[in-house]
């Protein structure tokens, strides 16, 4: 992976075998980022996609593999309480299986780079936006309490 910073934007081409959310977060956490936005696009070898399932109360994960393209990448950093950082991101695949076009789409919670990942991160300016734990779903949602100096 290289980035490089234009204005207040973040520029990352990630490479083979590079997992995009890691990378992301490693991105944050080495230019002390607390929050930010991001998309993206790309060519990945393997995806792992999440629904949560309200009635159980938890995620169930499809596992991709093979030339997967990565249509559009959206999500946030956020920090916790104690400054560690959390993304919330969703993708959307294309691929061809069996002679067919397929789609696949929800809650990312890994993909691994096949050829190259292009990725635009956008750093909060003047403030930054923390996680309040969600005890319904297990997870977390953005916090805009003001953070104490």
């Amino acid at each position: 992976m290289e980035y490089k910073k234009i204005g207040e934007t973040y520029y990352l081409r990630m490479d083979r075998d590079d997992e995009v959310i890691e990378k992301i977060l490693e991105v944050c956490r080495r230019e002390l980022i607390p929050s930010a936005v991001f998309t993206g696009i790309g060519g990945c070898k393997s995806a792992e996609l999440q629904v949560f399932i309200p009635e159980s109360g938890s995620f169930e994960t499809e596992r991709l593999e093979g030339m997967l393209e990565l249509v559009s990448l959206n999500g946030n950093v956020v920090s916790g309480d104690d400054g560690e950082l959390f993304h919330h991101t969703h993708a959307l695949f294309s691929f061809k299986k069996n002679g067919e076009h397929g789609m696949a789409g929800g809650h990312l919670k890994s993909t691994i780079v096949l050829y190259t990942a292009e990725i635009e991160l956008r750093p909060t300016v003047g403030g930054e936006i923390r996680r309040k734990f969600d005890p319904e779903t297990g997870t977390g949602f953005w916090d805009f309490r003001e953070t104490e100096e």
